[in-house]
């Protein structure tokens, strides 16, 4: 019994002592994953897209989407890299492989793979308990809006990233997996393009029962076209273009928005 005491005692000391203790975050969702586990204090560096909880308002900016300042991110020393691909060209991804610096990529497809990935940082961290504890939390929300939200036959829904020009999300979206937790199903869910952008009259071929758009300006913009101007319902929730804990909330407002009325 002793022995095996020690064993789990000094497996406990190794692994705090590989926890990252100096974190550079590529991606809002992803400092927000840390600030969640409870591990803000370890960020010396963000890189920044919209606006940033107040609690890590002094933490350095690295840049921006598309901006990062290779030679700033160097001077933090950092001694673990979150990267989510798309907040830096190929050629800075690139480079970051090279730096022999530890880097944990994130791209979760799926809000099951997002809860699973929130448990991986925490261990990268240090802070295998409280990822444990939240990824548990997170996947039993999950759990409650499929049982309420499923339905026999999905809902056919168009989701509009943006309409000049028009976009929208992919099948391996993590969007096109909340819509399917909501009982709906994303018309245009076999393109594997993150972002694809799609023309007026595809979407009109493709006759969906719900067009959800993100603010009142591009709701108005449907009026041209009276039959699916009666379809379009706002969801202002930025919240989903954020994987991060607070997305399963997120989630629960585009179910709300999606049921019948």
């Amino acid at each position: 019994m002793r022995r095996r005491w020690l064993a789990v005692l000094l497996l406990a000391c190794s692994a705090q002592a590989l926890a990252a203790e100096r974190v550079v975050s590529l991606a809002p969702s992803l400092t927000e994953i840390v600030a969640e586990l409870g591990a803000a204090d370890v960020l010396v560096g963000v890189l920044d897209g919209g606006d940033r909880p107040a609690a890590l308002a002094q933490v350095p900016s690295v840049g921006r989407y598309g901006q990062l300042d290779m030679e700033r991110l160097l001077s933090l020393k950092p001694d673990l890299i979150l990267l989510w691909p798309g907040s830096v060209g190929p050629a800075q991804r690139a480079q970051l492989q090279r730096l022999n610096i530890p880097v944990y990529v994130a791209e979760p497809h799926s809000l099951e793979q997002l809860t699973t990935q929130v448990q991986a940082i925490a261990e990268q961290l240090g802070r295998a308990e409280a990822g444990r504890q939240l990824a548990a939390q997170l996947r039993q929300r999950l759990v409650e809006l499929r049982q309420r939200y499923q339905r026999a036959e999905p809902l056919r829904v168009f989701y509009q990233v943006w309409n000049q020009p028009l976009y929208t999300v992919g099948g391996g979206q993590i969007i096109s997996d909340a819509l399917n937790v909501c009982g709906a199903r994303n018309v245009f869910d076999d393109l594997r393009l993150p972002a694809p952008q799609v023309s007026i009259e595809s979407v009109l071929q493709r006759d969906p029962e719900l067009i959800l758009v993100g603010d009142q300006a591009q709701k108005e913009a449907w009026k041209v076209w009276p039959a699916m101007a009666e379809r379009v319902r706002v969801v202002p929730d930025k919240g989903l273009e954020r994987p991060s804990g607070q997305m399963l909330e997120a989630v629960a407002r585009l179910c709300e928005v999606i049921a019948p009325r």
